[in-house]
């Protein structure tokens, strides 16, 4: 008989936003004049470029493409993101230090099953990516909230403060999703000195490296001693290649810790998908330039939400943060973000998400906010979105 008071993993966390998000629009009838504007995901709708499109065309034939390959990646990605990843952030890591995976999403999961065990706890900045805290949620891990200031920043005192004998590692994402926000390099240098003086982990996820309008490296974290046992790097190529379907994804970090999440990774999936990992390989060596284009062009849409933002303010609108993908913003009216979300699709015919999705139930700024995933809008659409918000309520 089943136990009435049994919570499965899954039962333990809340239902997906992106899904929820979807259903709002479900039945809605949108007018030829007033389509619905779609700022609720951040993964891009366009194909891999053309060239890439065609090399993949003909991986497709070689047989390797559709074999099991090493649990830890193919031997030729590694070598090309470790010459990547060395070059860009002006330090030497090695292809031992790479571990590929099926999507960052799974990179996190792995780091968490290397480092945690039931009943320890990571400390997230909140408001924080949602996958993050459903992973900690299904895998028994605690997860500890860490408020950010006014703008968006956390500050590593108050980590501090947050830290048992139970604490396995701090995470944090910047360019930031869901806030856009770009931690300074200081910053970062900060949790990382915090994290190394107590043994606990910094994982970092960099998914949208590609796209920090800062040039060059952002931090100099990998030029440290003893980097291998604190910083664990997690990366993306579905947003930087336009991969997302294909699922892969990357863990930068130390060789031991690897040995563990190599267990992860060979009882959840074997290996990420070999047709996925040769073409990340084509286009960490053939299309550095057009990836410094589509930052230009995210780099643009930022700009242009700042732009068209500024009427708002007189009606009570904030902008927040705005960097990568998203921009964060607040609302002047008296009902929460929540109840909103759903208004907005059907009367404004636009789709965001309630910052309610980002932070714990009992934090009130997830009713003022919402988050806005502006990367498959051109600079029109943004001024379109704008114009309907000004005009909402």
């Amino acid at each position: 008989m089943k136990d009435a008071d049994m919570t499965s993993r899954t039962q333990s966390t809340f239902v997906p936003p992106i899904p929820e998000a979807k259903r709002w629009i479900e039945g809605v009838t949108f007018p030829a004049d007033r389509p619905l504007i779609n700022l609720s995901q951040a993964a891009p709708i366009d194909p891999p470029p053309a060239p890439m499109r065609a090399a993949m065309a003909q991986a497709v034939e070689d047989p390797d493409s559709h074999l099991y390959g090493p649990v830890l990646g193919l031997p030729e990605l590694r070598a090309a993101l470790s010459r990547n990843w060395s070059a860009h952030y002006g330090a030497t890591v090695a292809p031992e230090q790479i571990g590929i995976t099926a999507g960052c999403n799974q990179a996190f999961a792995a780091t968490i099953a290397g480092i945690c065990g039931e009943g320890d706890e990571v400390i997230l900045p909140t408001p924080w990516y949602f996958n993050h805290k459903m992973w900690l949620d299904m895998a028994g891990v605690t997860t500890v909230p860490l408020p950010c200031g006014p703008d968006l920043m956390p500050d590593p005192e108050a980590a501090r403060a947050l830290i048992t004998p139970r604490t396995r590692a701090i995470t944090l994402v910047s360019p930031n999703n869901p806030t856009g926000v770009e931690y300074p390099a200081d910053l970062l240098r900060a949790f990382y000195d915090l994290a190394q003086s107590h043994g606990i982990r910094l994982i970092i996820d960099e998914t949208y490296r590609d796209f920090d309008s800062r040039a060059g490296a952002p931090h100099d974290l990998l030029t440290q001693p003893g980097r291998e046992e604190t910083l664990v790097q997690l990366f993306s190529f579905s947003k930087s290649y336009r991969l997302t379907g294909h699922r892969v994804g990357a863990i930068v970090t130390g060789a031991d810790l690897l040995f563990e999440i190599e267990k992860f990774l060979d009882t959840v999936a074997i290996c990420a998908p070999s047709f996925g990992q040769k073409a990340a390989r084509w286009g960490l060596e053939n299309l550095s330039q057009w990836v410094a284009q589509q930052r230009d062009e995210i780099l643009a849409r930022r700009a242009a939400i700042e732009t068209h933002f500024k009427p708002l303010e007189a009606k009570g609108w904030k902008l927040l943060g705005a960097g990568a993908y998203f921009a964060y913003i607040e609302h002047p009216f008296n009902d929460s973000a929540a109840t909103l979300a759903p208004r907005l699709v059907k009367e404004a015919g636009v789709l965001i998400l309630p910052a309610t999705m980002f932070v714990p139930e009992n934090d009130p700024s997830g009713h003022r906010q919402f988050r806005v995933a502006f990367a498959n809008a051109d600079t029109n659409g943004i001024a379109e979105f704008c114009r309907r918000l000004a005009k909402f309520g």
